[in-house]
């Protein structure tokens, strides 16, 4: 009878050998992921670059400071475009922010745990929604209440301020504004959650202790804790409303003008680039609409790039409050 050679069990060098080789081709492969990143980003900025060469040439940073837009004749300035953009998201901003905040307070510390699930699914459900359909909705039932009741109602109570005064037209800066205000509060309202409900119940604990009320501790207490997440959740949504397209081109009126008056229409980066893109007709034109977007993308990376600076100096030293963000 024959006997069968039985191999030889790996000895621990084997496998330890085996185990290192496994992990440096992992470590070689999340390092080509992560490379490929700064790559995409290059040949995002290149093309935009590439595409915008023939304005810039011509317009240098006089673009950015300029209001003329005028295809025909191959005179183009964006800077109605960019204090439509910048107004817009700080309007929706100073709408979105408190109540958003208030409503992530609520469900973390006062809500009955019956309506809490409930809430913060309706919550997420908002963020689901195309932007197309809340312009559509904008258009038909939002723009009527407002131009009938609320700017009038502006108009006749602040009117001394130049913000509200003039004629009030439907598709308007602060119809956008508004729009954009209920578009970005999901995100605000779900990343602001989040956070508060890390925060650790030792926070609460010592506020109620000291003699604080829920409210004076959630207030106190638990949301200067978590106050670097909650300005992440707020870039987060700044960052929504900056390249917003479908929804405010349908409400903004589309009038490349600047105006005192937020009743006036106006005019965003975005918005232009999807109303123009298919009709530029020139290589003037369409260089100039890529101008825009390479304007955008740049106030985007540095709007956000500011924020990380925020977030990396407000939460400096602190355990907690969000800093994954």
């Amino acid at each position: 009878m024959t006997d069968v050679a039985t191999p030889a069990p790996a000895t621990p060098v084997a496998r330890l050998q085996g185990a290192a080789t496994g992990d440096r081709i992992f470590r070689i492969v999340l390092s080509l992921a992560a490379l490929s990143i700064p790559v995409l980003l290059g040949f995002l900025v290149w093309e935009l670059y590439k595409g915008s060469r023939l304005a810039i040439a011509k317009f240098g940073f006089q673009f950015l400071a300029t209001s003329t837009w005028d295809p025909v004749k191959d005179q183009f300035g964006a800077l109605p475009l960019i204090f439509g953009t910048l107004l817009s998201s700080v309007i929706a901003l100073v709408i979105a922010v408190p109540l958003s905040l208030g409503v992530a307070i609520f469900l973390t510390e006062f809500a009955p745990a019956a309506i809490r699930r409930p809430i913060s699914f309706v919550v997420e459900l908002l963020a689901a929604i195309p932007s197309v359909v809340y312009g559509l909705w904008g258009i038909f039932f939002l723009v009527p209440i407002l131009t009938k009741t609320v700017f009038p109602f502006l108009r006749s109570t602040l009117g001394f301020l130049p913000f509200f005064q003039g004629t009030i037209y439907g598709p308007s800066m602060l119809s956008a504004g508004v729009i954009l205000a209920i578009m970005v509060m999901p995100y605000i309202m779900s990343v602001s959650r989040e956070v508060i409900a890390t925060v650790p119940g030792s926070q609460r604990e010592a506020a109620l202790a000291l003699g604080a009320t829920r409210w004076e501790a959630a207030w106190t207490a638990v949301v200067p804790y978590a106050k670097s997440g909650i300005v992440g959740a707020i870039i987060l949504g700044l960052g929504r409303a900056l390249g917003e397209t479908m929804a405010v081109t349908m409400l903004i009126g589309n009038r490349h003008e600047i105006a005192t008056s937020l009743f006036a229409p106006g005019y965003t980066m975005a918005a232009a680039i999807a109303n123009e893109f298919s009709e530029a007709s020139t290589d003037m034109h369409f260089s100039a609409l890529a101008y825009v977007a390479l304007v955008l993308f740049s106030v985007t990376v540095l709007t956000n790039a500011g924020a990380r600076l925020l977030i990396w100096r407000v939460s400096k030293g602190r355990p907690g409050g969000g800093a994954g963000l």
